[in-house]
C-alpha cells in the first residue's frame, strides 16, 4: 500500500453534542468543523465505559469491558490482551503517544516493588512515549519553566491552576496565571511539531516505510474547570442551554440510589480547585458559569488542533494522514445537578467522533454525517482495516469503513454503501466498585462484583440494568432529557423484557472469543467466525 500515516486525537470528557458541526448552539470548533468537512462525522457515537481508564481501554483493546475487565481508575490490563499500538506494530509501525493512555500494568507480570504498580497512568503496550503527561505534569511545568514561569516546576498541578485572585467560587472563569499559549495542550502540540519533523526527515533515509502513527492525548477539557484569556471569557453564563433534569439536587437524588450517592459524595474540589463541599451546593447560575469555562476550554484545544493540522500541511502530509479525532467519555457538565462522567446517562457515554482519510477513493463520502450508532470499540478495527491490516477475530468493535464511502471495491465509491444489519443497539458499562476503600460497597451494602450496570439503548428507548440495584427504563422519544423512569409502568413491561433480554443476547454474543472461535482437530487448528 501506499505510505499512510495515522494520527489519533483523543480529547478527555468531551461531550458529544459540544461541536458547532453537529448544531451546538453556542460553542464554536471552527476547526473540526474543517476537519469534519473532510471527513465523515459520527453523530451517535457512544463510549463503552467510564470514567478514564475504562473507557480508554475499550477504545484501545477494541473489547467490552466485560471482557478487558478495566473496571476503574486503576484496574490492570491483562497482558494477554491484544491493542491497537500492539496490532499496529505488527504492520511495520511504531505507535507514538503524546500524552497519556491511563493503562494499569498487568501485577501478574511485575515484581511487587516494580515502580509502574504504584500508579494507574501506565503506557500501553505497543506505544513509544515521546511526551509524558501525567497527574504531576512535570513535563509541561518544565516547559512552562523555560517559556518564563519561575518556580513553575515547583507547583503543585493541581493548585498551580487556581487563578492569582483566588479560588474561583462562585465560579466566574477567573483566569489561571498561564497564558493561552502556554496550556498543556499547547506544549503537546508543540511537541508534536518537533517529532513530525524529525519523523519526516528519517522517513526519507529508510526504505519499505509503512509510516507513522501518532496519538495526540489532550488532558482537556477535563477539570480543572479553567482556561486562560481570551478563552475564559468567549462564552457567557447566559447564554448556556437549559439544564436537563429538574434542577433540583433532591428531586434528582430521589430517581435512584445510585444518583443519590453521586449527588451526596461528588466534591466541588475535584472542578475547581480550592473550592469545599459538595457539587450538589453550586445552584443552576453556577453551573451554567461552569459550562462557559467548558465550552471556552473545547475552543482552546480547537484552536491547538488547527496547529496540528497547519503542521501536517507545512510537512506535506496531510494527503497521506488519516486523522480521527474522539474523546474518551464525556460530562454531565449540570444536567441532573451532576458534574463528571457517571453513571448511566447519555451526557457522559455520547462522545465526538470525526474520520478524515484524505484518500481518492474515500472523498465520496467527504463532509456526510452519520446518524448509526457507532461505539469506542469501533475505531480499532476501523483504523486496522483503513490500513490494510488484517482484524483480530476476538474484538468487539465493527469496522466503520463501509460508513466512510468505501467498501473495499470499485462499488464502494456509490451512494447507498452503508451497512444494511448494522448494529440497532449500542450498550455501555459502569462499574461503581471502590476495592480500595469500600466506599461505594459500604453505601449499598452489596459486594463489589454487584457495583456495576449495563446499558441497551436504541433510538427509542434506554434500558439500564444493575447488578445490585434497581434497574431504569426511560422513553428517549417522549423523554429525550431522561427525566422519567417507567420501569415499573404496566404498559412498559414488554419493552422492558426486550430490551432485557436484548442486553443477555448482546452479552451472550460478545463474550470473550480469544480462543473460543478455534478448535484443535486431526487436521490442526481450525478457525471460524467471519
Amino acid at each position: 500500500m501506499p505510505r499512510t500515516n495515522i494520527l489519533l486525537i483523543t480529547a478527555d470528557q468531551w461531550r458529544g453534542d459540544c461541536l458547532s458541526a453537529v448544531g451546538h448552539p453556542l460553542v464554536r470548533t471552527p476547526n473540526l468543523d474543517r476537519l469534519a468537512a473532510k471527513g465523515v462525522l459520527f453523530r451517535n457515537h457512544f463510549t463503552n465505559a467510564v470514567p478514564c481508564s475504562p473507557a480508554r481501554a475499550c477504545l484501545y483493546t477494541g473489547l467490552y469491558q466485560m471482557n478487558n475487565r478495566v473496571c476503574m481508575n486503576g484496574s490492570p490490563l491483562s497482558r494477554r490482551h491484544d491493542t491497537l499500538a500492539l496490532a499496529f506494530r505488527r504492520e511495520g509501525y511504531e505507535p507514538t503517544l503524546f500524552g497519556y493512555t491511563d493503562q494499569t500494568e498487568d501485577h501478574r507480570e511485575l515484581h511487587p516493588n516494580d515502580p509502574r504498580l504504584k500508579t494507574y497512568e501506565g503506557l500501553l503496550p505497543g506505544f513509544n512515549w515521546r511526551v509524558c503527561m501525567s497527574d504531576d505534569q512535570r513535563n509541561w511545568l518544565s516547559w512552562l519553566e523555560e517559556q518564563g514561569y519561575s518556580g513553575a516546576l515547583q507547583q503543585d498541578p493541581v493548585a498551580f491552576h487556581i487563578p492569582s485572585s483566588g479560588v474561583d467560587d462562585p465560579p466566574k472563569g477567573a483566569a489561571p496565571v498561564y497564558r493561552a499559549e502556554h496550556t498543556e495542550t499547547a506544549y503537546i502540540v508543540e511537541e508534536f511539531g518537533r517529532w513530525l519533523a524529525e519523523e519526516n526527515s528519517a522517513s526519507r533515509q529508510r526504505s519499505n516505510h509503512p509510516g507513522w502513527f501518532a496519538h495526540l492525548s489532550f488532558l482537556r477539557p477535563h477539570p480543572p474547570f479553567t482556561v486562560p484569556a481570551p478563552f475564559n471569557e468567549m462564552y457567557s453564563a447566559d447564554d448556556v442551554p437549559a439544564l436537563k433534569g429538574s434542577g433540583d439536587w433532591r428531586t434528582e437524588a430521589a430517581k435512584h440510589p445510585l444518583l443519590q450517592y453521586l449527588l451526596e459524595s461528588t466534591g466541588k474540589n475535584h472542578f475547581i480547585p480550592g473550592t469545599e463541599g459538595l457539587v450538589r451546593d453550586w445552584d443552576a447560575e453556577n453551573l451554567k458559569a461552569i459550562a462557559a469555562i467548558y465550552f471556552g476550554m473545547i475552543t482552546e484545544v480547537d484552536e491547538q488542533i488547527g496547529r496540528v493540522l497547519k503542521m501536517l500541511d507545512s510537512q506535506d502530509e496531510t494527503e497521506s494522514t488519516i486523522v480521527v479525532f474522539t474523546s474518551d467519555h464525556g460530562e454531565q457538565l449540570g444536567d441532573h445537578c451532576l458534574l463528571g462522567k457517571y453513571g448511566f446517562y447519555d451526557e457522559s457515554f455520547h462522545v465526538p467522533l470525526i474520520i478524515c482519510d484524505p484518500r481518492e477513493q474515500y472523498k465520496p463520502g467527504h463532509g456526510k454525517q452519520v446518524e448509526a450508532l457507532t461505539e469506542a470499540v469501533d475505531l480499532m478495527p476501523t483504523l486496522l482495516s483503513l490500513a490494510g491490516a488484517e482484524i483480530p477475530v476476538q474484538l468487539d468493535g465493527c469496522s466503520l469503513q463501509p460508513w466512510l464511502g468505501y467498501a473495499g471495491n470499485e462499488a464502494g465509491n456509490e451512494a447507498g454503501n452503508e451497512p444494511s444489519d448494522w448494529r440497532t443497539h449500542v450498550h455501555w458499562e459502569y462499574d461503581f466498585r471502590d476495592v480500595l476503600t469500600q466506599k461505594a460497597e459500604q453505601h449499598f451494602g452489596i459486594k463489589s462484583q454487584a457495583c456495576n450496570l449495563s446499558v441497551s439503548r436504541s433510538a427509542e428507548y434506554k434500558y439500564v440494568h444493575c447488578a445490585g440495584l434497581p434497574p431504569l427504563l426511560f422513553n428517549l422519544k417522549d423523554d429525550p432529557t431522561e427525566c422519567n423512569n417507567i420501569v415499573d409502568k404496566p404498559e412498559s413491561q414488554s419493552i422492558r423484557q426486550a430490551h432485557a433480554e436484548e442486553l443477555l443476547s448482546w452479552r451472550a454474543r460478545h463474550l470473550d472469543q480469544s480462543t473460543a472461535l478455534s478448535r484443535v482437530s486431526i487436521d490442526g487448528v481450525v478457525f471460524g467466525g467471519e
